[in-house]
C-alpha cells in the first residue's frame, strides 16, 4: 500500500517504521520544513533518539504531496489538532482513501471522538481507529506489541489489520469503534491520577486500586454511550490503561508524578516536553459523565486537582471516604 503518516512525532514515526517493515511505500509528513530536512538528512526523530528511520521512508513537509496518491492516511497528531488537520487535508483528499486515526482524545467543545471528527469532515471516506497498549519507544524497536483496529466496516478493519500485522505487531479487529476510543481517551485521565499517586509517595496498593476502579469508571460511561462491555476488558480498555498507568514511557504518568509533587499542570506539561493528552481529555470526560448521568469519581477529582486548585491528598481522602457501596451491582447483596 501507499501509506502516509501525518505527524512525525514518536508515534507517527514508529507506525511509519512498522508499515515500512511490511514492505509498504511510506511517507512521513511534518508541518515544519526545517524539521523535515533535519529528519531526512539525519534519519532521526528527536523523541526516538536511538532509532534510525529507514532510507526508504519519504519525509515530507508538503501536505499536498503527502496526501496525493496515498491509499491510507494516518492521522498521528495530538487529538487537540485533529479537526484542524482534517480541514487542512480535505482539499487534497480523495473519497477512496482510508482515514485512520491513532490519536487518543475527546474534542472538548463538541464531545466528539477523533473518528467522529473525521467522519464529519470526510463523510464519503472510510474511517478507522488503531489503539491499544503501544508505546512508540517499544514499537519503533519492534518489541512484540498487540493492538486493535476498530471500524464500522469489517473490510476496512481487515485492510488495516493486514497492512500492519507482523511478527512484532499483532493487530486484532473490533467493530465497537466508539468503545475503543472512549477507552483510549479516558485511560489517560486515570493515568494522570496514577502518576499523582506516585508523586504523593503511595504504593502498589493504590496503583492497583486506581487501575481497577478506573476501568470501572470507563466501562460505566462507555456502556451508557452504547459501547460494548467486552471492549473495556480488551486491549484498548484494561490493556492500554495498565501500560499507561505503570510504564516509564507514559507522558500522562510522568506529568501526574510532577503534579503529585506539587507542580502546576502547565509546568508539568512543559517538563514532560510532549503533549499530555490526559490534561485535555479530563474536562471532556467530566462533561460526558454529566451528559450521560454517569458517576466518574476519579475523573472528577483529577479535574479538581488540575483546574480548581485542589490538593492531591485531599482528593485521595475524598475518594477513600465516599459513601459505602457494593463493588459491582452484578454481585451485590
Amino acid at each position: 500500500m501507499k501509506i502516509t503518516v501525518l505527524g512525525a512525532g514518536s508515534w507517527g514515526t514508529a507506525l511509519a517504521m512498522t508499515a515500512e517493515k511490511n514492505g509498504h511505500l511510506v511517507s512521513l509528513w511534518t508541518h515544519d520544513s526545517e524539521e523535515a530536512k533535519t529528519m531526512d538528512e539525519g534519519r532521526k526523530c528527536k523523541n526516538l533518539p536511538e532509532i534510525r528511520i529507514p532510507d526508504t521512508i519519504r519525509i515530507l513537509s508538503s501536505l499536498e504531496e503527502a496526501v496525493k496518491d496515498a491509499e491510507l492516511l494516518i492521522f498521528a497528531i495530538p487529538s487537540i489538532y485533529t479537526r484542524e488537520m482534517a480541514l487542512r487535508v480535505k482539499p487534497y483528499a480523495e473519497k477512496e482513501q482510508i482515514l485512520l486515526t491513532v490519536s487518543k482524545g475527546i474534542e472538548e467543545k463538541t464531545l466528539l471522538t477523533m473518528s467522529d471528527i473525521l467522519e464529519e469532515v470526510f463523510p464519503e471516506n472510510r474511517v478507522a481507529v488503531l489503539s491499544g497498549p503501544s508505546h512508540a519507544e517499544e514499537v519503533s524497536r519492534f518489541i512484540p506489541t498487540t493492538i486493535v483496529c476498530a471500524s464500522k466496516e469489517e473490510e476496512t478493519a481487515k485492510i488495516i489489520q493486514n497492512a500492519f500485522l507482523s511478527d512484532s505487531f499483532r493487530v486484532y479487529t473490533n467493530k465497537d469503534i466508539r468503545g475503543v476510543e472512549i477507552g483510549a481517551a479516558l485511560k489517560n485521565v486515570i493515568a494522570l491520577a496514577a502518576g499523582i499517586a506516585d508523586g504523593l509517595g503511595y504504593g502498589d496498593n493504590t496503583m492497583a486500586a486506581l487501575i481497577t476502579r478506573g476501568i470501572a469508571e470507563i466501562s460505566r460511561l462507555g456502556i451508557a454511550m452504547g459501547c460494548h462491555r467486552e471492549t473495556f476488558a480488551g486491549l484498548s480498555g484494561i490493556g492500554d490503561l495498565i501500560v499507561t498507568c505503570v510504564s516509564k514511557h507514559s507522558r500522562n504518568r510522568r506529568a501526574g508524578i510532577l503534579i503529585g509533587k506539587g507542580e502546576r499542570y502547565e509546568d508539568a506539561m512543559k517538563e514532560v516536553g510532549q503533549v499530555v493528552e490526559g490534561v485535555y481529555a479530563a474536562k471532556a470526560a467530566k462533561a460526558l459523565g454529566e451528559k450521560y448521568k454517569v458517576e466518574l469519581p476519579i475523573v472528577k477529582e483529577v479535574n479538581a486537582i488540575l483546574f480548581e486548585g485542589k490538593e492531591p491528598k485531599d482528593a485521595v481522602s475524598e475518594l477513600m471516604l465516599r459513601d459505602r457501596r457494593s463493588e459491582n451491582p452484578a454481585v451485590a447483596f
